[in-house]
C-alpha cells in the first residue's frame, strides 16, 4: 500500500494543478488534495508526463493553476442583468 500524502490546494506541485490528470483525491471543504506518494500523470500544458510532487515554481514551462473554483458562474452576461 503506498504512502498517501496531505497537501493544502495553494502548495505549488503538479498534483494541486487544475492542468494535472493524475490520481488525487480533492476535499474542497478543508481545501487539501489526497495523492500517494510516487504518483504520476500527464500535464495537460506541456503534454507530458510528470509526478504529482514535481515542484512546479522554478519550470519555465508551467501554467500552474490552482484547483479552486473561480467562483460562482454568471447566467448572463454583464450589463444585460434586469
Amino acid at each position: 500500500m503506498a504512502e498517501k500524502l496531505i497537501l493544502p490546494t495553494e502548495i505549488k506541485v503538479c498534483a494541486t494543478c487544475s492542468y494535472w490528470d493524475g490520481e488525487r483525491q480533492v476535499d474542497a471543504e478543508m481545501k487539501v488534495v489526497v495523492v500517494s506518494e510516487g504518483c504520476q500523470g500527464e500535464c495537460l500544458v506541456q503534454e507530458a508526463a510528470k509526478p504529482g510532487l514535481h515542484d512546479v515554481r522554478k519550470e519555465c514551462g508551467c501554467i500552474w493553476e490552482d484547483l479552486e473554483p473561480d467562483g460562482p458562474a454568471d447566467d448572463e452576461p454583464p450589463g444585460l442583468a434586469a
